[in-house]
């Protein structure tokens, strides 16, 4: 079985991030998508919180897949990979600038424990979209409906 994970903050999970997932679930038998605990980061969101915007998303994604399960993660990736028998890292890459931090974090997960990532590029209309940015305007009252799916923009103007 081909099994592979996205894992990220997500805090919140944008349209970008629903792309590259739904991507990845076409390519894999499953793909698990890793709510990564930092307790040194700030987010908006709780991990149960985010884990069900994801879960919701997901759900109300028209091409909603069937074959992507939520989980969280703390501490080295390759460690979540190991524990559950995946293979695979899926990252989406925004610029080249990502691919700089992203291709070192790739051989560190191959050096440590033979993790393979693959690198899908982002749809272009989802290019400049992250979370931070997403939190940012919607703090200020900017409009992010069409960056988010609309259970995070729900979240967002709730919080905001």
């Amino acid at each position: 079985m081909r099994r592979a994970v996205c894992p990220g903050s997500f805090d919140p999970i944008t349209n970008g991030h629903l792309d590259i997932v739904v991507r990845a679930s076409r390519l894999f038998d499953e793909v698990v998508v890793a709510v990564l605990i930092n307790k040194n980061k700030a987010t908006l969101f709780t991990v149960e919180e985010r884990m069900d915007l994801i879960r919701e998303a997901l759900s109300e994604h028209p091409s909603a897949p069937n074959n992507v399960t939520v989980d969280t993660a703390h501490g080295l990736v390759v460690d979540f990979c190991r524990s559950r028998g995946i293979q695979s890292i899926v990252k989406g890459l925004r610029a080249v600038s990502d691919f700089d931090y992203e291709l070192q974090m790739a051989q560190m997960n191959n050096s440590l424990a033979g993790v393979e990532t693959l690198f899908m590029s982002t749809n272009p209309q989802y290019a400049f979209l992250s979370s931070s940015l997403v939190k940012e305007v919607a703090r200020y009252g900017g409009d992010v409906s069409g960056l988010v799916p609309d259970v995070v923009l729900k979240q967002l103007r709730d919080r905001a």
